[in-house]
């Protein structure tokens, strides 16, 4: 039995929990170098590696730590492992694969230990930490060859096992939750949650499990062509605490489909938005107060259990949206008949 799933439950009965910001944008704003990535263990590498964010767990856990300390103060009740892309098939584009279980344990590790240096500052608001798993570099549903258009680049198995070997090492690393988010295709998600899932019985484990998905463009779909609705439907059996979106749209552009997946969901709600849309350089501009009067809308309309912020969101953004939070009653979940 996962020990925070009660106490993340209570909470969520009570109030809107607050999510961190992103990862990727608060390390930009260390400037790091190819060195940096190295550190002395990899310094002879023989690949380009400046880039491979998660691997900071290891030759720079100090800018981690450092930056879920900022999101911990900014007033953020659930912090997000550095290990989006700390799969095989991602780590694949580093020649990494063989790191994916060091990198996805090291880093609960590290949002563990700050997460219980900053609640035992105020014991009566606990902190917990999400394991975060993200979309992989390929999908499962669509061709990546316009001309074979039954061709795919990775099977379902293939995805079960690059999901299971970073779902056991998060863990064994000791997250409270876990969370499959920025999802695409949701045949993706299903080899996760079949994963996570599968694991659980193994392990006869009892951890939440949180859902996320993308609306892509304005045509308010996945990648995969699934409206809000439909996304929920096909992942509504699989066992989990919430479901929401995160990503892509800004929040004045995500509030039609988190006003539909709150209206048909029967399980807490999140949103984590980024920062408005990024700019011709590919940065994000919206400031913390624009970002939090938009979000607002969402909690006043009572549309969401968990809010939080994506690309672009500092921990200004979430300092402004978790002071938002604390005026509102979170959503309530409609009980089934």
């Amino acid at each position: 039995m996962n020990n925070s799933k009660a106490t993340i439950e209570k909470i969520l009965s009570e109030r809107i929990m607050v999510i961190d910001g992103a990862m990727g944008t608060m390390i930009q704003t260390y400037k790091l170098t190819e060195e940096d990535y190295r550190g002395e263990r990899f310094k002879d590498f023989p690949h380009s590696i400046k880039g491979n964010n998660d691997l900071l767990v290891l030759t720079r856990p100090d800018v981690v730590a450092a930056i879920h300390k900022e999101f911990l103060e900014a007033g953020a009740d659930i912090i997000e492992t550095n290990t989006f892309n700390a799969q095989a098939i991602s780590m694949a584009d580093y020649h990494m694969e063989d790191l994916v279980y060091e990198i996805n344990f090291e880093a609960a590790k590290i949002a563990k230990q700050v997460a219980a240096e900053v609640t035992a500052t105020n014991p009566d608001k606990p902190r917990f930490v999400a394991g975060a798993i993200g979309p992989t570099t390929k999908t499962a549903s669509l061709s990546p060859d316009v001309n074979n258009p039954g061709y795919r680049a990775v099977t379902f198995n293939d995805l079960v096992q690059a999901y299971s070997k970073q779902i056991n090492a998060l863990l064994d690393g000791g997250v409270d939750l876990l969370l499959v988010e920025t999802i695409f295709d949701t045949l993706n998600a299903k080899a996760a949650l079949f994963a996570v899932n599968t694991i659980k019985d193994e392990r006869n484990l009892d951890i939440p499990v949180m859902v996320s998905g993308t609306i892509t463009d304005a045509s308010g779909r996945t990648l995969s062509g699934q409206t809000p609705e439909a996304f929920w439907n096909s992942l509504s059996h699989a066992n989990i605490i919430s479901i929401g979106l995160n990503c892509a749209l800004g929040a004045k552009d995500m509030i039609p489909h988190i006003s539909e997946i709150s209206r048909v969901a029967w399980v807490y709600t999140t949103a984590y938005p980024n920062a408005g849309l990024p700019n011709e350089f590919g940065q994000y501009d919206e400031s913390p107060e624009a970002m939090a009067n938009v979000v607002e809308k969402f909690m006043a309309e009572g549309w969401v259990n968990m809010i939080g912020g994506c690309c672009g969101t500092t921990p200004a953004h979430i300092k402004a949206i978790a002071d938002k939070a604390k005026n509102y009653a979170p959503r309530e979940v409609p009980v089934l008949a």
